[in-house]
């Protein structure tokens, strides 16, 4: 049987109009609300008449979307809470998965997302030549990584402030030997590890820790970078009493060289990640959590406000909140402070 708007209201309890209104991404609707049709919808199986809707709006209704590393946990969360929130409005998603620099390159250069779509949603950072290629489409643009840029709506987090507080959770302990696990910006022009690391210095500076080069080390964002990165960290002299690490799935490969080092946690070595990863509760990991599949939904809806009126301009950019999750991977260090 196919599932109506009205099959949709009677499941959620209100009018059609409101459906309609919801899954649109218009006003009027309470995000609580909304976050029920849209979830509604997506058990049906509802979607809109794309033919009808099509033929009065001249729209694709297609949503493209560029992604650097789909099957990552932050890119793959936010295009699938992203996803849903298009479905439900009737929208297809046309996905790019742009991981390495010739891909890159290739689909900046021929861009074939022209014509194709009515907005797109960028989950990578552009240069600016990027930038102006993807405003050259002429549709809505948002994203959820860096900071705002001309032409496009942007939901995102204070990396620098969620760093923040978790290298100063370490300081109060009484760790002065801080080390930290980072990304690379290169090539894919990230600003997340740049500000993160940022925030990290900050704090050291105003607890008077002179910071220390070698007591950085890439992870490269993934579980065996973390690592990797953590053995070099212990192979120094003087290693760290505890870590930051600027993703979750970092510092459980910090965890995990720990382990195989013997050390205990947070006895020896204190660990605190960033993101609230979906594992990150199993392994007690102490961490700052965003929100990242509401990101994908606040993102997706924006570009559905957008698209229904396009004369008013992206719409501003939307900061989701952070909060820091006290687990059971941070205690203060060893008498002495030092090992």
């Amino acid at each position: 049987m196919t599932v109506s708007i009205t099959d949709v209201a009677e499941a959620t309890g209100v009018s059609a109009s409101t459906v309609s209104r919801a899954l649109r991404g218009r006003p009027g609707v309470s995000e609580e609300m909304r976050a029920r049709i849209v979830a509604a919808a997506a058990e049906l199986g509802y979607t809109a008449s794309r033919s009808a809707s099509s033929l009065a709006s001249g729209r694709t209704y297609t949503i493209g979307v560029v992604v650097p590393y789909v099957g990552r946990w932050f890119f793959g969360t936010v295009l699938d809470s992203a996803e849903k929130v298009f479905s439900a409005a009737g929208y297809d998603v046309l996905l790019y998965n742009l991981g390495s620099p010739e891909a890159r390159k290739r689909f900046f250069t021929k861009l074939p997302i022209r014509k194709r779509v009515d907005a797109v949603l960028s989950l990578l950072i552009p240069d600016p030549e990027e930038a102006a290629a993807l405003r050259s489409l002429d549709v809505p643009l948002a994203t959820t990584v860096g900071g705002a840029r001309p032409g496009f709506t942007v939901v995102g987090i204070d990396d620098r402030g969620g760093a923040e507080s978790a290298v100063r959770h370490l300081v109060n302990l009484g760790h002065r030997r801080i080390g930290m696990i980072s990304g690379a910006s290169e090539p894919l022009h990230w600003t997340t590890p740049l500000d993160r690391r940022q925030g990290y210095l900050d704090v050291l500076a105003d607890a008077g820790i002179e910071p220390d080069p070698a007591l950085e080390a890439d992870g490269g964002y993934t579980v065996e970078g973390g690592e990797r990165a953590m053995t070099e960290l212990l192979a120094l002299r003087h290693p760290p009493t505890a870590v930051f690490a600027q993703s979750d799935e970092m510092a459980m490969g910090a965890l995990r060289a720990l382990r195989r080092h013997r050390l205990r946690v947070p006895e020896d070595v204190s660990v605190v990640g960033f993101d609230d990863h979906e594992l990150s509760e199993v392994v007690g990991l102490t961490t700052v959590a965003q929100p990242v599949a509401a990101q994908g939904r606040e993102a997706a809806r924006l570009l559905l406000t957008w698209l229904d009126g396009p004369d008013a301009g992206p719409p501003p950019p939307v900061e989701m909140p952070i909060r820091f999750v006290l687990r059971e991977t941070t205690a203060p260090p060893h008498t002495g402070g030092q090992r």
